[in-house]
């Protein structure tokens, strides 16, 4: 049997450190597109990411890389070695998993195997976190016979850096995204209509509660709303569907301060909630091709969004772009909540740019372009 586009079936490792959201989801995407493509697939990744993640017909092996680098990686560089000994391809996800992959495969030189390297994120933190990622970024950029970005800016950051290759990541939404906002007829209305009801417009934003979605900046455009709402009909309430690390301090934020803002919490019908809601708003200060954003678009949301990363991308027409300042965001929510018209030809800008989003086809059709060998 032939593998990808008539190609000879190739062993290809996929390999992922410490992933959740949208990098472990990729990593599904790509073993099963793979694996259903008749190549042999082996998944390296830590226990907790292999739980419960749907990887086809791709065999699985744990590999221990933690969030940040630490003197244990050398144990990591030497079982991928061995894990990767006869692969013609191993393709890593994420800063951490490349540099340990370019670690373990060596210099680009022949026989050796390929590697591909997808990137996922932009190193953002202190001085120290930044000066580590730019090295990291650098050997991989060196090594990788291809490196894939999630966003433009991290395409132009590996080139900048010597990459031999860098093209712009496919990143299809999850399958079982699509066509789920009808699976929940009426569900996102009265969920909506429940945490909202104050009887006054609303709007969603679905994320996950880290500082990277920007909920400081959420949390500010809220105030600012409620400041001009004042005696003006009922209030608008704000829902933020999602867990994570930062709520904590943004209840006590909206508590405080009395915002109206509602956390809900992790939701099954996100979709729903957006297709009733009057707005979907992205905050984020930085996103590679979010997938709430693509959800949206599928739900035919009028959506708002931080022009970030590659939110732009992504969003393919479809979206209100703005700054990724309080002031910005507050200003496209007040405009789009007091014209009805708009909102509905922004609705209809996001059902047409959802016919255009990627597909697991298209996938499939870059893996086969980068990972072949002598691409």
């Amino acid at each position: 049997m032939t593998g990808i586009a008539g190609m000879r079936p190739m062993r290809i490792v996929e390999v992922s450190g410490s992933a959740a959201g949208g990098v472990r989801a990729h990593l599904g995407q790509c073993s099963r597109a793979l694996s259903g493509a008749d190549h042999e697939v082996i998944v390296a990744a830590p226990m907790e990411v292999l739980e419960g993640l749907d990887t086809g017909d791709a065999r699985r092996a744990v590999l221990e890389i933690g969030p940040r680098p630490a003197l244990a990686d050398h144990l990591a560089v030497r079982r991928l070695a061995a894990i990767a000994r006869g692969a013609d391809v191993v393709h890593a996800h994420g800063l951490r998993a490349g540099s340990v992959a370019a670690l373990a495969l060596g210099r680009r030189r022949s026989g050796r195997a390929r590697l591909v390297v997808t990137l996922h994120n932009l190193p953002v933190g202190g001085r120290l976190t930044r000066l580590v990622g730019d090295r990291l970024e650098s050997l991989v950029a060196r090594r990788a016979d291809a490196v894939l970005g999630v966003s433009p800016d991290l395409v132009g950051r590996a080139r900048a850096r010597g990459a031999a290759s860098a093209l712009l990541a496919i990143i299809p939404a999850p399958e079982e995204a699509v066509g789920d906002a009808d699976r929940y007829p009426g569900a996102g209305h009265r969920g909506a209509a429940e945490a909202g009801a104050g009887g006054g417009p609303i709007i969603l934003t679905v994320a996950r509660l880290a500082p990277q979605k920007g909920l400081d900046l959420l949390l500010d455009a809220a105030s600012i709303l409620a400041r001009r709402a004042e005696g003006d009909g009922a209030p608008l309430t704000w829902l933020v569907a999602g867990e994570g690390p930062e709520r904590p301090a943004l209840q006590t934020r909206i508590d405080a301060e009395r915002l109206p803002v509602t956390l809900l919490g992790r939701r099954e019908d996100a979709l729903a909630l957006m297709s009733s809601a009057d707005a979907v708003v992205q905050t984020s200060l930085w996103e590679g091709q979010p997938l709430t954003i693509q959800e949206a678009l599928r739900a035919g949301a009028a959506i708002i969004a931080t022009d970030v990363g590659g939110t732009g991308v992504t969003a393919r027409g479809g979206a209100i772009l703005v700054a990724p300042e309080a002031r910005a965001i507050a200003d496209a929510i007040g405009r789009l909540l007091d014209d009805p018209a708009a909102r509905r030809e922004w609705r209809s800008r996001a059902r047409a740019a959802a016919a255009g989003l990627p597909t697991s086809a298209d996938l499939l059709a870059q893996l086969s372009a980068v990972l072949a060998p002598g691409a």
